[in-house]
């Protein structure tokens, strides 16, 4: 089989790697708006196996193996792909026009699947007025290690599709839970607000970074606290879910915190930008307020 990722960031990075761990698919097409974003994307991924080496993770012939499968650019796509996963940016449009682009002027192989990696978005509304159903396929960061997949059928999504993801989710190594459309699905749905909880509660000044962090861990047994999972998934993801959240539902508790808004507005996004909550400066982690 041969997939094409669309989105060369750090969602389609660990996306594509993914399946090109994966011996059921043969090609592995990594894909963005500019080649030389796809190619950026990829020169990554070379350099995150490189790592694996160095550190005898993997040898030097499985990572030429996985690599093998690489190709860049919108133009080799044409016939090929069995399934195409867009990881675009989280903006309904944006989706839209990405997957109405594919299935009138790109993508020409007609039993081809289309999904998308939204994090929140209406899988029903993605799909409106597009000539071939979508599904979602929502995977988690890092892509190529978590074990969920979260399959989302819209309201227009057949079963047989359903199905088929599932069962490819599982070719991938992958446990694939079913979930119907509803906003932010089942993990964002109850993962995100408790990160804007976190926020509320550092910004009502009850307790410091590392104190909410360390509480969360110590007295729930989380693997990490709210405030530094923010800064991990990336504080302009985590707002852009709350507000899905909020405008669906019209419910005041998916309020995204004045803070997190701050934040965003500041480019202060978490590890994608060496600051958030934390200062990421020189592969290090100390909390912002204790600076």
């Amino acid at each position: 089989m041969k997939v094409a990722v669309i989105g060369a960031g750090t969602m389609g990075q660990g996306i594509a790697k993914a399946f090109a761990q994966c011996d059921d698919f043969e090609k592995v097409y990594l894909c963005d708006i500019k080649t030389e974003f796809a190619e950026g994307g990829l020169a990554k991924i070379k350099k995150g196996y490189e790592k694996l080496v160095s550190k005898e993770k993997i040898d030097q012939a499985t990572a030429d193996k996985y690599l093998a499968k690489f190709e860049t650019g919108l133009n080799s796509i044409a016939t090929d792909p069995d399934l195409v996963v867009e990881a675009a940016l989280e903006v309904m449009q944006i989706k839209q026009d990405c997957f109405k682009d594919l299935m009138e002027n790109i993508v020409k192989n007609e039993d081809c699947i289309f999904a998308s990696n939204t994090s929140s978005l209406s899988i029903t509304e993605i799909g409106a007025g597009l000539p071939k159903p979508i599904i979602g396929m929502h995977f988690f960061n890092p892509a190529d290690r978590m074990k969920l997949v979260e399959v989302i059928a819209g309201a227009n999504t057949p079963a047989d599709l359903v199905k088929k993801v599932n069962d490819i989710s599982v070719k991938l190594g992958k446990s694939p839970v079913q979930v119907n459309e509803a906003p932010g699905f089942v993990v964002n749905r109850i993962l995100i607000p408790l990160i804007n909880e976190g926020i509320f509660v550092y910004s009502e000044g009850i307790s410091d970074i590392e104190g909410i962090d360390t509480a969360m861990k110590l007295g729930c047994n989380h693997p990490m606290g709210p405030l530094e999972l923010g800064d991990y998934v990336g504080l302009d993801i985590v707002l852009a879910i709350m507000e899905t959240l909020y405008n669906e539902t019209g419910d005041s508790k998916y309020r995204p915190a004045p803070l997190l808004k701050k934040m965003v507005r500041g480019k202060k996004l978490g590890v994608k930008t060496g600051i958030g909550f934390y200062n990421y400066a020189d592969g290090g982690k100390v909390p912002t307020d204790k600076q």
